[in-house]
C-alpha cells in the first residue's frame, strides 16, 4: 500500500480558509458576553493553539468570540490571531473587552533585498483533526454514484492498482480527460431510513488514456492516496471549494449524528460526525449543541426503561410513560456542507457521542 502523498497547495488553502473566518455583523449578535470565572487576565498565543482552543479560555460560549472585540478598533479580523500575540481583558462600562499586543514585524536585511516576515495565524479549528477529510471526503447523492463507471481490472490479472497502472473500466456517458478514483464508505441515512447520500473516499487520480473501446475505457491511475480496487468508481466532479465560514451559533435548526467517518459506535473530542442538515438548511461554521436523550421511562411499582422486555407500556395516555429530557453533552462546529447532509467537528464533550444524538442551538 503507498502512503498519502503531501498536498502542500492544496493544505495551505484550507490553511488559509480556517483561520479567514468573516466577523459577524452586530445586528446578528448582540448577547451580553459573560467570562469564564477562571478566565485568564492575560493569555500569551502559542504556536499550536487554535482559536476555538483560546476561546474556551475566555467564554463557555466560545463562538461569541468576535464580541469580545466589538468596540475595539484596533482589531480588523478577530479570526486572526498569531503566535506571540498578548491578549488582555478589560472592562468597558462593565462588559469585557479583549485587547491585543502584537509584536512588530521583523525586517531581514541581505545586501540587495528588505524582507518583512511575521508567523502565520494560529488556525480556527485543529488543522491535524480536519485536514483528512476537507479534501479527501465527500457525500453524493446515491443516484448519481450508481451511474458512476467502475474499474474492471488490467492486463496482468492485478486486483490492486497504483500510479502509472493502465486500468480498464467500465464507460458511462462522454469522456472526460482527468477522474478522480473513489471508493464507497457507506450510505449515509436519517433516523427513518432515509438515504441522504452516499459517502465516498478519494483514492487516487485517473487519466483518460483510450475512450474509443466499446463499452469499456482505458485509463491511467495517477497521484495515488491508497491502491485503487476492481469496482472503485470514476468520478468527474470537481474537487469542492473550499466554503466561507461565519462563525455562529445554529438558531431554529435541529438534526441528528446519522453517521461518522469510521463507523465507530462512540465519538469524542476532534471526531467528525455526519449531520442530517443539508447545505439550504446550514451554513458552515455554524455551531450546534449535541444533546443525548435517555430512554422513556414507565412508571409504576416498579419503574422500568421502556426498552426492557419487561416494561408493560400503557396503551393510555395515563402520564405513566415519561419521556427524559434532552441533556447537552458537547459541541461541535460544521466545516464542510453537501446537499442533504454536512460534516462537523466536535469540539467540546463531556460524554460519548454516539448516533441520534440531537444537534440544536447550543
Amino acid at each position: 500500500m503507498t502512503g498519502r502523498p503531501q498536498n502542500v497547495k492544496g493544505k495551505r488553502a484550507w490553511r488559509h480558509w480556517l483561520v479567514a473566518l468573516v466577523l459577524l455583523p452586530l445586528s446578528v449578535v448582540q448577547a451580553a458576553v459573560t467570562l469564564k470565572e477562571d478566565a485568564p487576565k492575560t493569555y500569551t498565543v502559542k504556536k499550536d493553539d487554535t482559536l476555538w482552543d483560546i476561546a474556551n479560555l475566555f467564554l463557555d460560549k466560545p463562538w461569541l468570540w468576535p464580541q469580545l472585540w466589538r468596540t475595539n478598533t484596533q482589531i480588523v479580523n478577530p479570526h486572526l490571531i498569531y503566535p506571540g500575540d498578548v491578549l488582555r481583558i478589560r472592562m468597558v462600562d462593565g462588559q469585557p473587552v479583549l485587547e491585543v499586543a502584537r509584536e512588530k514585524k521583523r525586517l531581514t536585511l541581505t545586501p540587495s533585498t528588505q524582507k518583512q516576515t511575521k508567523p502565520a495565524p494560529i488556525n480556527a479549528l485543529p488543522w491535524s483533526a480536519i485536514a483528512p477529510y476537507v479534501n479527501q471526503n465527500e457525500i453524493i447523492a446515491k443516484d448519481k454514484y450508481e451511474i458512476l463507471p467502475h474499474l474492471l481490472g488490467n492486463q496482468r490479472g492485478g486486483i490492486r492498482f497504483i500510479s502509472d497502472d493502465l486500468v480498464l473500466s467500465r464507460s458511462y456517458g462522454r469522456p472526460q480527460d482527468q477522474y478522480r478514483v473513489v471508493r464507497k464508505q457507506s450510505t449515509i441515512e436519517d433516523l427513518d431510513g432515509n438515504v441522504l447520500g452516499i459517502q465516498i473516499h478519494h483514492i487516487a487520480n485517473a487519466k483518460m488514456v483510450e475512450s474509443n473501446i466499446p463499452t469499456q475505457w482505458l485509463v491511467k491511475v495517477d497521484n495515488s492516496n491508497l491502491e485503487a480496487r476492481r469496482g472503485d468508481r470514476l468520478y468527474s466532479g470537481k474537487t469542492p471549494e473550499p466554503q466561507d465560514m461565519i462563525l455562529q451559533p445554529a438558531t431554529s435548526q435541529r438534526a441528528h449524528v446519522v453517521g461518522n467517518l469510521h463507523q465507530h459506535e462512540l465519538l469524542g473530542k476532534n471526531d467528525v460526525v455526519v449531520v442530517d442538515l443539508g447545505s439550504e438548511d446550514i451554513q458552515p461554521g455554524t455551531v450546534m449543541g449535541i444533546y443525548a436523550q435517555g430512554p422513556d421511562i414507565i412508571d409504576g411499582d416498579e419503574p422500568r426503561y421502556a426498552s426492557e422486555s419487561n416494561a408493560v407500556k400503557s396503551p393510555f395516555n395515563d402520564g405513566s410513560t415519561v419521556i427524559q429530557p434532552a441533556l447537552k453533552i458537547g459541541e461541535l462546529v460544521i466545516f464542510k456542507t453537501f446537499d442533504k447532509a454536512s460534516y462537523g467537528i466536535i469540539t467540546r464533550a463531556r460524554e460519548m457521542v454516539k448516533n441520534g444524538d440531537i444537534v440544536a442551538n447550543p
